[in-house]
């Protein structure tokens, strides 16, 4: 969901929108989304429906507005401000009526999402539900009981429908908004309008911003250690098939994938929602149901996938996982290897950018001369401020051109690699300029522009629907017309 404005004059603005952006997304994910059964069918309510829904909204303790056929409660709000303290966000200076409009907004677009015919496929919400609960897991330990005491629910089946019924109503409202602004462009002279019409005193400020590349080599596995993990995968299989051993009983004993230990190695694929790397889906959307794949190998290390059950585009699978052991030399080989390496770039031997080409191990870096790509804006610039943490930790005291010492860095799997890195291209903060910054300016001409489509959108659909606001809410100054005066 995102909020609109009238003005936008800097970073901040964007910045604070974002913020209750997010309070309500993660509000809509954790409680309920309430609908009322006497649905409105027409695009403006009669006085006598309109007369039920307010009769009818009465009855129900604490609702705060009534938007088409959805109902805000006065809980929805406080559920806002606590998940945003949670979060850790200060709420502060953000007005209960500015959260407040902002969960009017978001009941307005998935009302005309059912009126305008847009469609969602529950397969695809079920696969949403599936991943939001796994990803609850994986913070509660694998723990569902926890999980269920944590929000109130009394069974899994409950807490599933009502998930997949607030993830269908999140949906509906983001492809509504999408249909609005998806047509949007600026053209280069909106954008130097844009930029001209801010005063030069309120002219947003950008980040400190630089490119960060690196060269990475992994400890080589002896090819007996690759062999031997293949050939414990092929008992796994045999045992299960041959002997009818629990394959789930073995995923508990034996995977190296812990995180998937409390749900006995399963996951729940999508064809249209990748989840799992290439290899794995590719293994497992060939399998017919009860039968397991041979092994085969993916970055993390050699699985084998045994396909439980195939509902429409999803695919249940549980998976054993090993990783081949690396001996105590081999690590030792690597880091000096890389050792060798560094010394070559630091020595003007070879450029960084060659060395990457010719020594790392790291696919997604190696043809790009060993820059990372940042995945927000899909080239090689990086706003420190918005790095990630452990990028950060690792760059934060090099100094233009300077390249790191060998760093260790161990993943969830206990793999050891070895890389070193440096930062280049290097603009401190400043205040934006035209010609430097044009890309960033045309990103925030381009939101002022679908903030104005979406409040041109808001103010015509607010008139053809019913809306209904109760209480003190009614003392809210909305930036909308909410109270239709």
């Amino acid at each position: 969901m995102q909020l609109q404005t009238k003005n936008l004059k800097s970073t901040n603005k964007l910045k604070h929108l974002f913020i209750l952006s997010i309070a309500v997304l993660i509000t809509n994910v954790l409680t309920a989304q309430e609908i009322i059964e006497d649905q409105v069918k027409e695009e403006v309510a009669t006085d006598s429906v309109k007369a039920s829904l307010s009769n009818q909204a009465t009855k129900i303790d604490g609702v705060a507005a009534v938007v088409g056929e959805h109902i805000i409660l006065e809980s929805d709000i406080d559920k806002t401000i606590l998940q945003m303290k949670a979060q850790g966000v200060s709420t502060d200076d953000i007005p209960r009526c500015q959260l407040f409009g902002s969960l009017l907004e978001n009941k307005l677009y998935a009302h005309h999402a059912v009126q305008d015919s847009i469609e969602v496929s529950d397969a695809e919400i079920r696969s949403n539900v599936d991943y939001q609960i796994q990803q609850f897991l994986s913070q509660t330990g694998g723990d569902m009981q926890e999980l269920l005491d944590f929000y109130k629910k009394d069974d899994e089946k409950s807490f599933r429908e009502e998930m997949f019924e607030i993830n269908k109503g999140n949906e509906l409202a983001k492809r509504m908004q999408g249909s609005i602004i998806d047509e949007v462009e600026v053209t280069p002279e909106e954008v130097r309008i844009f930029f001209n019409k801010i005063p030069v005193d309120e002219r947003p400020r950008f980040g400190t911003e630089l490119k960060v590349s690196q060269i990475v080599i992994e400890p080589k596995i002896a090819p007996e250690e690759t062999q031997k993990v293949i050939n414990r995968l092929k008992e796994f299989k045999t045992d299960v098939l041959e002997n009818g051993a629990s394959f789930r009983s073995k995923v508990v004993l034996y995977t190296d994938d812990k995180a998937s230990v409390a749900k006995g190695g399963l996951y729940t694929l999508n064809r249209e929602k990748p989840l799992m790397v290439k290899e794995f889906r590719d293994i497992a959307f060939s399998l017919q149901e009860g039968e397991i794949s041979d092994p085969f190998e993916t970055d993390f290390g050699y699985h084998i996938i045994q396909l439980e059950k195939i509902r429409g585009q999803e695919f249940d699978v549980r998976h054993i996982l090993l990783i081949p052991q690396v001996s105590e030399s081999a690590i030792t080989e690597a880091k000096d290897a890389l050792e060798d390496v560094r010394q070559k770039v630091v020595s003007g031997e070879m450029t960084f950018e060659d060395a990457a080409r010719k020594y790392s191990d790291e696919k997604e870096t190696k043809s790009e001369g060993g820059f990372l790509i940042n995945p927000a804006t899909q080239d090689y610039n990086f706003e420190l401020t918005k790095i990630d943490t452990e990028l950060y930790t690792l760059i934060q005291d090099l100094k233009e051109g300077e390249v790191s010492l060998v760093q260790t860095e161990q993943d969830r799997t206990g793999k050891v690699k070895f890389k070193i890195l440096r930062v280049t291209d290097r603009v401190d903060e400043h205040e934006a300029d035209y010609a430097r910054d044009y890309l960033k300016i045309k990103e925030l001409a381009l939101t002022e522009k679908r903030f104005t489509a979406i409040e041109k959108w808001q103010d015509e659909k607010i008139l053809d629907t019913y809306i209904k606001i109760n209480g003190a809410h009614r003392d809210c100054d909305f930036s909308s017309n909410w109270l239709k005066k």
